[in-house]
């Protein structure tokens, strides 16, 4: 974590451990804002690959899922790197700021996603960087994020993935039920930023709350339990602009296109709600009723604010249409399905 902003976290009472905000002191009021008001939330917890060179371009399209010329000053995209066998080793979102490319992914997942980079890099111009540290970032979410940001911020981004450039600051819209917005810069300038917003009615959260956004945005984040468990259909990645059928080869691209044009999507993911004080970790394994083997693994899971527990996960469909689906055993606890705010198409090609 950038040393100024963890300072400035640190004062504001924040609860920081391993690069991650756990709450500023109420995390239960927390999640709760995170339902109904405006909020303002570190992400640090998202580690942040720099790629330079003049061959930056070419080297990550070869890598992705997704279409990597499409990347502007204006425009990000969530996107894949995946192992020759088309399963995903990380999801994250790219974009750039000036002259590098930026891939925010999570800090559990950086170094081994550096280190696999690195290997490829071979002979073209392109410089790979660990800069989680060099600036800081921070979003906001909620009804009246757009009107508290844009006061400071004039001419935000209008759509999901497209990108303003304020000076040193870079502001992207991310999916979200509400306007949800993330800010990288300097630590100076989102140090007065987020005083800004807080003073104008934003609610600082810890990063269960963001991620609880994450969840009811049907948006997914790997871990080191589910890295290399999901070809990028199964997490809906499709559904969420995240993969590209019309670029040119790439990492188990072979895999991906097979599944697109040849196949119809066996497994896909869901957001549900299960009554349990504690999330599972994701990874965890689900099951039908009547099988002893697993239907489905936990992709992501928070705390709600209203009780029990929100989570994505990838399951077999038929599985989950016969119903029901239980946590940890074919006894565990039940999930309750919630909708997606989007469609999930299962037809491919």
């Amino acid at each position: 974590m950038n040393s100024e902003w963890q300072t400035f976290l640190a004062q504001q009472q924040a609860s920081i451990a391993d690069d991650q905000v756990s709450d500023f002191g109420a995390p239960q009021d927390e999640l709760s804002a995170a339902d109904s008001a405006t909020v303002i939330a570190d992400l640090s917890h998202q580690g942040i690959i720099s790629a330079t060179g003049s061959d930056t371009e070419s080297f990550l399209q070869g890598q992705f899922t997704n279409d990597v010329q499409q990347v502007t000053p204006e425009q990000s995209q969530l996107t894949a790197y995946c192992s020759p066998k088309g399963r995903m080793l990380a999801s994250m979102r790219l974009f750039r700021r000036g002259d590098h490319y930026c891939l925010t992914l999570p800090r559990p997942l950086l170094e081994p996603t550096l280190k696999r980079l690195r290997m490829f890099v071979l002979r073209s111009n392109v410089t790979l960087e660990d800069a989680s540290d060099a600036l800081a970032r921070f979003g906001i979410a909620g009804p009246d994020a757009e009107t508290l940001l844009g006061a400071h911020l004039p001419g935000l981004p209008a759509a999901v993935d497209e990108v303003v450039q304020h000076q040193a600051l870079t502001v992207i819209r991310i999916p979200g039920t509400q306007a949800r917005f993330e800010i990288h810069g300097p630590a100076e300038q989102l140090i007065e930023l987020w005083q800004a917003l807080h003073n104008g009615g934003a609610i600082p959260v810890g990063y269960p709350a963001w991620s609880w956004l994450d969840i009811i945005a049907g948006v997914p984040s790997l871990d080191t339990d589910t890295t290399d468990a999901f070809v990028p259909q199964m997490a809906n990645l499709h559904s969420l602009g995240g993969i590209s059928f019309k670029k040119g080869c790439y990492t188990g691209q072979e895999v991906v296109a097979r599944m697109h044009y040849l196949g119809t999507l066996k497994r896909r993911m869901y957001r549900a709600h299960v009554n349990l004080d504690t999330p599972p970790a994701p990874g965890e394994p689900l099951y039908s009723a009547d099988s002893e083997s697993s239907a489905g693994k936990v992709v992501l899971a928070q705390p709600a604010p209203n009780g029990g527990v929100d989570l994505l996960a990838v399951l077999q469909i038929s599985s989950a249409e016969a119903g029901p689906i239980h946590l940890g055993q074919p006894n565990g606890p039940q999930l309750e399905f919630q909708e997606l705010p989007y469609s999930v198409a299962l037809e491919t090609g």
